[in-house]
């Protein structure tokens, strides 16, 4: 496995396995690698020839209060997962690497981009459609991997990569999740001891919406309370920043709940915000 860590030499190996006839599958990933990163790299692997999975905290998707500085890093971990997980290449990158110090090109999803956590991180989709184009035009993949936790940035990608006739497959795998049910994620080391044992609340409240809908409940109005009201039973020091109802590829928000219909929630526990959602069913 190469580490790789200036875009020219990325761009150069690709260029040369796709000149040998070899199909690339791409993981992007800002490190701190776990069981769930393994995942979408195990599926990358079945799916082309050569992996390479991208190591970088991209600091242009953090607004100015946000965690860039104290974001989890760990990468000879990093180095080591991937290796085991079938890599070819990892791209560690240097934030000059990607930016020149007078960047100025933006690559954004607008409207899809201000909903949900775009509301309250207004500049992040921007930063993360602008590192993944960038990264999608030096890698040129056949495949790109991306996990389902962040259901709001798949859905922009794809739509940016339908806008922009981009020629590779982006494709969505399910959410890990601990034994308990709460989704992994490389933020989740922030949690206190008590907040993680309570945390597996979020999911909950979801699987209790679904079962209020499945028993005949459709208005979103309404199943949006009953799951606030679990947090503030089962989870009382958190804070919902959204509990939406929405379309799952257009993301527009919806009043009434049908099967396919996603709830995408964002809950601040103490000091961390995570995200999760659920494509609810009847």
């Amino acid at each position: 496995m190469d580490l790789i860590t200036t875009p020219a030499s990325l761009r150069q190996q690709c260029r040369a396995w796709r000149k040998q006839g070899l199909t690339i599958a791409l993981v992007p990933t800002m490190g701190f690698l776990h069981a769930g990163h393994m995942s979408l790299m195990d599926h990358a692997r079945l799916r082309a020839d050569r992996l390479v999975v991208s190591v970088f905290v991209n600091p242009t998707q953090f607004g100015p209060n946000e965690d860039l500085d104290s974001y989890p890093r760990d990468l000879p971990h990093d180095l080591a997962v991937a290796g085991e997980h079938g890599a070819a290449a990892v791209f560690a990158p240097e934030p000059g690497a990607m930016y020149h110090p007078d960047h100025a090109t933006w690559v954004e999803v607008p409207e899809m981009g201000k909903l949900l956590c775009g509301a309250s991180r207004p500049i992040h989709f921007r930063g993360v459609c602008t590192v993944v184009l960038k990264l999608l035009n030096l890698v040129r993949p056949d495949v790109a991997v991306f996990g389902e936790k962040d259901w709001q940035q798949l859905a922009i990608l794809r739509r940016m990569a339908r806008d922009l006739d981009l020629d590779v497959e982006l494709v969505g795998r399910p959410i890990f999740r601990e034994p308990d049910g709460l989704a992994l994620s490389s933020r989740n080391v922030y949690l206190t001891k008590e907040e993680r044992q309570n945390a597996p609340a979020i999911h909950e409240g979801m699987e209790r919406v679904e079962e209020r809908m499945r028993a005949g409940e459709r208005d979103a109005e309404t199943l949006g309370l009953i799951f606030r009201e679990h947090l503030a039973d089962k989870l009382p020091d958190s804070r919902v920043d959204y509990a939406s109802f929405v379309h799952p590829e257009s993301l527009a928000p919806v009043a009434r709940v049908t099967t396919g219909t996603l709830l995408a929630v964002a809950v601040f526990v103490g000091k961390v915000r995570l995200i999760d959602n659920k494509l609810l069913e009847v």
